[in-house]
C-alpha cells in the first residue's frame, strides 16, 4: 500500500524538489536565497541542511547569472533546478531563456539537451506589487524548445516537478503562489511523476468544456459545482501542460459538447485562450454551436492592491462566461 503525506502545493513542491535530490546526484537546487534561507516562500526549506551546498545553492541576486550558470551546468550533464524568486523577475534572464536555453539543442544539432527545469512563483491574489503578480506564461509558450508547466493541485505538482526534472530538455516551471498553501492533498511519499503535455478532467460534463490551469482551476470548478446545481454540466479540463497543449484532449472536449470557454488570469491579447481558440477552429469547426468565450484577466498592467480582485477572474465572472456560451 502507497504510503501518502497531505501536504499544501508548496509542500509537494519541496517534496519533490527533496526526493529527486536524493535519486539522482546530478540535481543541483540553485537560486536566491534558497540554501540557509529555504526560499523566499520556503520552497526549499531544510534542502541545505540535508544535502549541503554544493547541492542546495546560494546565488547572487543576478538572473542572467543564474540561468547562464544552470545551462552551462546542464550542457555537461547535470540536472540543475534553478529558482527566480518572482516569474516577474525572469526579465534579466530572458536573453538566456529564450537564446541558450530553448535554442541549444536544435542550435548544436542534438549534440547537446539540456536537462534543467527553472522554477518560479507566479501569479497574482496574494496583495504583492504588480512585477511579483504578472502572469506572462504566453512569454515562453511562444519560444520553442521549452515546455511550460502549470500544476493546480498539489499531486500535481510534485508529479510533474519530478517529470520536468527528469526531462531531457528545458522546461519552464510556475508555480502559482495563490495556492500555495490554500488547500492540502494526498501525495505519495514515493517517486512518481505525472506526464508533461497531458491535460486532465477535473469535472466531466455534457454542456460545455471549460479551459482552464493554475490557480484560476479552483474557481473555475467552484463556477462549475454553482452551475451543476442549475442544470447545466460543464467539462472542466485542466490543462497542466500549456506548451505543448494537449490538442487531441482540448479537441475531444470540445466535440462532445459544442461549446467552450477558456478561464486564465494572463491578459486577453496575446493569451493562451486565443491559441485554444484557434485550435478548435482549425480542428473542430463543424461541432461549434456557440462562439468560444475568455474570461481572463485585463489588458492593463497588473493592478496594485485595491484592484486586484477585480482583475483575476472569480467564479463569479468566470459563471457569466460560461453561461454566455450556453445560452447563445
Amino acid at each position: 500500500m502507497t504510503e501518502t503525506q497531505n501536504l499544501t502545493l508548496v509542500q509537494a513542491v519541496r517534496d519533490g524538489l527533496h526526493t529527486e535530490l536524493r535519486e539522482d546526484d546530478d540535481v543541483v537546487v540553485m537560486g536566491q536565497d534558497v540554501g540557509k534561507n529555504g526560499g523566499v516562500f520556503r520552497a526549499t526549506e531544510g534542502l541545505y541542511d540535508e544535502f549541503g551546498g554544493d547541492r542546495v545553492i546560494d546565488t547572487p541576486l543576478a538572473e542572467s547569472g543564474i540561468v547562464g550558470t544552470a545551462v552551462g551546468m546542464a550542457a555537461m550533464g547535470m540536472r540543475p533546478v534553478p529558482e527566480i524568486q518572482f516569474s516577474g523577475f525572469m526579465y534579466p534572464g530572458f536573453d538566456q531563456i529564450v537564446s541558450h536555453m530553448a535554442r541549444f539543442r536544435a542550435r548544436s544539432r542534438g549534440r547537446f539537451t539540456l536537462p534543467m527545469t527553472l522554477r518560479a512563483p507566479y501569479g497574482g491574489g496574494i496583495r504583492a506589487p504588480e512585477h511579483h503578480s504578472e502572469s506572462k506564461e504566453a512569454f515562453y509558450a511562444h519560444e520553442a524548445g521549452l515546455k511550460v508547466v502549470i500544476p493546480s493541485t498539489p499531486y500535481d505538482a510534485k508529479g510533474l516537478l519530478a517529470a520536468s526534472i527528469r526531462d531531457p530538455d528545458p522546461v519552464i516551471f510556475l508555480e502559482p503562489k495563490l495556492i500555495y498553501r490554500a488547500f492540502r492533498d494526498e501525495v505519495p511519499e514515493e517517486p512518481y511523476t505525472v506526464p508533461l503535455g497531458e491535460a486532465v478532467t477535473r469535472r466531466e460534463g455534457d454542456d460545455v468544456a471549460v479551459f482552464t490551469y493554475g490557480a484560476m482551476t479552483r474557481p473555475t470548478m467552484e463556477a462549475a459545482e454553482t452551475l451543476g446545481e442549475e442544470g447545466i454540466e460543464c467539462e472542466v479540463v485542466d490543462l497542466r501542460t500549456v506548451s505543448p497543449l494537449d490538442r487531441e484532449a482540448i479537441v475531444e472536449a470540445f466535440e462532445k459538447t459544442g461549446r467552450a470557454v477558456v478561464v486564465h488570469e494572463a491578459p486577453k491579447t496575446g493569451g493562451l485562450a486565443g491559441e485554444i481558440t484557434a485550435i478548435l477552429q482549425e480542428e473542430a469547426l463543424l461541432y461549434q454551436e456557440a462562439p468560444i468565450g475568455r474570461v481572463t484577466g485585463f489588458d492593463v498592467p497588473y493592478p496594485l492592491y485595491a484592484l486586484e480582485d477585480y482583475y483575476l477572474p472569480s467564479a463569479a465572472r468566470i459563471e457569466e462566461g460560461i453561461l454566455e456560451a450556453v445560452e447563445f
